[in-house]
């Protein structure tokens, strides 16, 4: 028996509300939650922002926002009615992001309560949220009472096992009085070079490899932590271990460093009375470098030796008559002090061993089974005096033996000698590996190694995951396990290329090809923000951006690598609906287009550039890595792309006069490129008529109509001569599905997805890939590992197609900035008959998941509050449209915008729909 229509309609609104309804004045027990600050931030302690913006999220059930109201106070007392730091007043509107703070000045160290609430469309006032707060860090280098301090002439040293120079990890100490009871206590601290911090015995906090790595000639992040319950009245003692981190070990470009790690620390004390005592890192501390971590290198590994261990170095009773004076060094005013602006890298994930092998006597190799990123604990029997050796691989050699070839000069080795025979828990402190399986040898031989001897920790910043996708497709459900492993080996601190070799570098075209797929998978608007700030910081004179940020080069650039000064910030603002990244990087991204202009002829730019690297087949004449697009077109096409996003910014500023500029500029780079680039038929006039070159051309929208269909043949003989397999590297890879779509050839994209041949996604997979890799065919069953030196088993820029899954096999687009409005429009093709995807945006969780069953499609979608949906059901329309079990007719949830041939497409309300068609 079929329902009637209306009452559906009114039920599935009803049910909605009715949870939310009290009989008290007809007033509606609802109240907006997830309270956040600036770029996703919740209670944050040691906030870097005096300017906050407030975030909130209004609950399921309650269709949209009309206005609201926010309380600001110095103390939760005085909330809601009380708020003595800013009252906004009932502001009308739907805005429930980015709302920016309007009271007094915030200073450092202030603490800030804030409540909420607001009204929804039909009128009805929510309750207050619950109670938020914020507290700033030390936001000017006046704040800083300390001094950065290190042992005098601590200079690296030859190491013989490693046959590298290290620095020594420094222990420092310092013994205070606390003269009363406390009531609050702030640690600011910070590093050139990382540190762990201690009081009384226990570690300070739960965060590894910190302060993290910034541009330390401009900026040095500090860190801030409560650590009112680890002091008492009397004598208390703060330790701290130092170790070279970015700061002064070796690293790709820049070779050894000559400073040494310093140490710069301010603990300040309120007392249950109200007056406060300070204590800072000066020349009245006290250090050694004799002690049990020896040295410990990034690329190169940590030595432990228990021979060395300090029990107690870190409490009072500890005598360091010794240990040596410190020398101390002023702050200077030409490098910023600011606290961290995203949150820190910590340890995440914990990996079993899945298997053991013994390839040679006495090697023993435990597989994690899963490529990684941090740190191997090992818990194992040991011997006095024997050293037991850690070694760490990606991929294994025909033998069984670990292969190390593609780490090139990192040693990427741990050491442990014990104090006596026993069983020892360890993991090291100051250092990373990327690997999947870990080389043990030196441990006590009469015992047999079992499983739980060795645990990969898996580090990265924290951060949670934000969306999710799953198939019918084993293989593209690997894929997406690869791309999200991916994510995690190489988001520590910054956006790497690799974890492993002698490189981890925050290379800038490997970040702005895969920044939307990222933005996806996790929630890391604040990691791209802090990062931004180091290409803001970075930025040379000339307007050039550096191939990695930080720079630890000093001269490069390259298009396609430099456009990350326009892509980070528009695509971070676009899926988090955030304009103060937009404000913040406008006048580098201006900066960034002038130097193309100051290195262009008549629009056309000629510069290096890397190209489109590492193309499969390519015949460069100089550089096979390079790619065989001509590296002018490349140039000009980048040149052009962020000339456009700039544009986009200006407009979303309100920057008129820039507007009418840069869109002057614009045409004339598009009529310059199309005249160099093109011949009248469609075809590349310039250099090899690569895919990559029509991709771009069409992707960024160079082309006239005429010209971009007279081009379209072209793309997709380049295509047929290849079988059907893509010839695109970092560059031209992440262009292919939205190329492919616009020219309405969606199904090649799904046969070039599928291909399980060289080269494609599955490709890798087949081989045993679960990472992404840097070459396509950086291993093969047939032929073993790939010649050439860029070698990476742990590389994300590939996972690029994680968009187009997300987005157009899933379904979920954003249509407007932080997904106000959203496209479900699920792509079916290939030979799936099923895909899901959840992801949560600024306003909610957003669904989307499909299945096609005997020629019937089923959709089932979440809209989130707050936000309207587009959703285009694939269906033969000459059948009816079923929605929540009955035919369809329009209500005010769900009206048919377009009824086309294969689909139907709808405007959709806040709530939860099944929809069915007939295919």
């Amino acid at each position: 028996m079929r329902k009637n229509t209306k009452t559906i309609s009114y039920l599935r609104g009803a049910i909605m509300l009715l949870v939310f309804i009290s009989c008290n004045n007809n007033k509606r027990t609802i109240e907006p939650f997830d309270l956040q600050i600036s770029e996703g931030f919740t209670n944050p302690l040691g906030f870097y922002d005096d300017a906050p913006t407030f975030s909130w999220k209004i609950p399921v059930g309650v269709q949209s926002q009309s206005a609201y109201s926010i309380v600001v106070a110095s103390s939760p007392e005085l909330l809601p009615n009380k708020a003595d730091l800013w009252k906004s007043g009932k502001v009308e509107t739907d805005q429930t992001l980015f709302v920016k703070y309007g009271g007094e000045k915030l200073l450092s160290k202030q603490k800030g309560y804030w409540q909420i609430k607001f009204w929804d469309n039909e009128g009805n006032e929510s309750e207050w949220s619950e109670t938020a707060f914020f507290e700033l860090g030390l936001l000017n280098n006046s704040d800083w009472q300390a001094e950065w301090i290190s042992l005098p002439d601590e200079n690296a040293v030859e190491i013989d096992e490693i046959g590298k120079k290290v620095h020594r990890v420094q222990y420092l100490r310092k013994k205070i009085e606390v003269r009363d009871d406390i009531e609050s206590a702030r640690l600011y601290i910070t590093a050139k070079g990382l540190f762990q911090a201690h009081i009384n015995g226990k570690q300070v906090g739960n965060d590894v490899l910190s302060p993290g790595w910034t541009s330390y000639q401009k900026r040095i992040e500090t860190l801030t932590y409560d650590v009112s319950t680890l002091l008492g009245k009397g004598e208390n003692t703060l330790g701290v271990e130092l170790a070279e981190g970015w700061y002064a070990g070796r690293f790709i470009f820049r070779g050894y460093a000559a400073q040494s790690p310093q140490l710069l620390a301010q603990l300040e004390v309120t007392y249950t009375n109200g007056e406060q005592e300070t204590f800072t890192s000066n020349n009245s501390w006290k250090g050694t470098v004799n002690g049990p971590i020896q040295y410990s290198s990034l690329y190169d590994g940590e030595s432990y030796d228990a021979n060395l261990e300090i029990p107690g170095w870190s409490t009072s009773g500890f005598d360091d008559s010794s240990w040596f004076a410190v020398v101390e060094e002023p702050i200077s005013d030409e490098v910023k002090l600011t606290p961290k602006r995203h949150n820190p890298v910590i340890t995440k994930i914990t990996l079993p061993t899945l298997a053991i092998t013994e390839p040679a006597k006495g090697n023993f190799v435990f597989d994690l089974g899963q490529n990684m990123a941090g740190v191997a604990q090992i818990n194992i029997p040991v011997k006095e005096g024997q050293k037991v050796t850690i070694r760490f691989a990606e991929m294994l050699q025909p033998n069984g033996e670990i292969y190390t070839k593609n780490y090139r000069s990192a040693v990427s080795t741990d050491f442990y000698l014990p104090e006596k025979d026993g069983v020892i828990e360890w993991y090291p402190k100051f250092t990373f590996h990327g690997f999947r399986y870990v080389e043990l040898s030196g441990f006590d031989e009469s015992v047999t190694p079992e499983k739980s001897w060795v645990s990969g920790l898996v580090q990265y910043s924290d951060f949670d995951k934000s969306g999710t996708f799953s198939s019918s497709h084993a293989k593209l459900n690997q894929l997406q396990n690869n791309i999200e492993w991916g994510l995690r080996g190489n988001f520590l601190d910054i956006p790497t290329d690799c974890p492993q070799r002698d490189e981890r570098a925050g290379w800038t075209g490997d970040a702005q090809v895969f920044i939307p797929t990222s933005l996806f998978i996790a929630d890391a608007h604040s990691f791209w923000a802090s990062w931004m700030q180091s290409i803001r910081d970075d930025q040379r004179e000339n307007g050039s951006i550096p191939i990695v940020v930080p720079d630890i080069d000093g001269k490069r650039v390259s298009s396609g690598w430099g456009d990350v000064a326009t892509i980070i910030p528009w695509e971070t603002y676009f899926r988090t609906g955030d304009e103060k990244i937009l404000k913040d990087s406008y006048q580098t991204m201006l900066g960034w287009i002038n130097y193309y202009r100051s290195v262009s002829e008549n629009h056309i730019v000629d510069m290096f550039t890397y190209g489109d690297w590492l193309q499969p087949y390519s015949e460069h004449p100089t550089d096979e890595r390079k790619g065989e697009t001509d590296e002018k077109l490349v140039n000009t096409a980048y040149y052009a792309r962020s000339v456009d996003l700039s544009l986009q910014t200006a407009k979303v500023l309100g920057l008129t006069d820039d507007v009418a500029m840069l869109q002057s500029w614009l045409s004339e780079i598009k009529t310059a490129f199309q005249n160099r680039f093109f011949n009248a038929d469609g075809s590349v006039s310039q250099g090899k008529p690569t895919q990559t070159a029509y991709l771009m051309a069409i992707g960024f929208n160079l082309l006239s109509p005429e010209m971009e269909e007279q081009a379209i043949p072209h793309l997709l003989a380049e295509i047929e001569k290849a079988d059907y397999h893509l010839r695109t590297g970092f560059l031209g890879t992440p262009l292919l599905a939205p190329v492919l779509e616009k020219i309405g050839r969606p199904d090649l994209m799904f046969e070039m997805l599928f291909k399980e041949t060289y080269p494609s996604w599955f490709y890798s997979i087949n081989q045993g890939a679960t990472t992404m890799w840097e070459r396509w065919n950086s291993y093969t069953h047939q032929d073993g590992f790939n010649k050439g030196g860029m070698n990476s088993f742990n590389h994300y820029a590939y996972g690029a197609i994680g968009q187009w899954m997300y987005e157009r096999i899933a379904g979920i687009k954003p249509l407007k900035p932080g997904y106000k409005e959203i496209q479900i429009a699920p792509l079916t093709g290939g030979p799936l008959t099923s895909a899901e995807a959840t992801y949560n945006t600024p306003y909610g969780k957003v669904s989307s998941a499909w299945k096609i069953e005997n020629g019937v499609f089923e959709l089932k979608t979440t809209v989130p509050p707050n936000t309207t949906a587009k959703i285009v059901i694939p269906a033969n329309t000459d059948e009816s449209l079923i929605l929540d079990g009955i035919d369809f007719a329009e209500d005010a949830q769900v009206k048919l915008i377009k009824k086309a041939k294969n689909s139907f497409e709808l405007e959709v309300q806040p709530g939860n729909y099944v929809f069915e068609s007939k295919l």
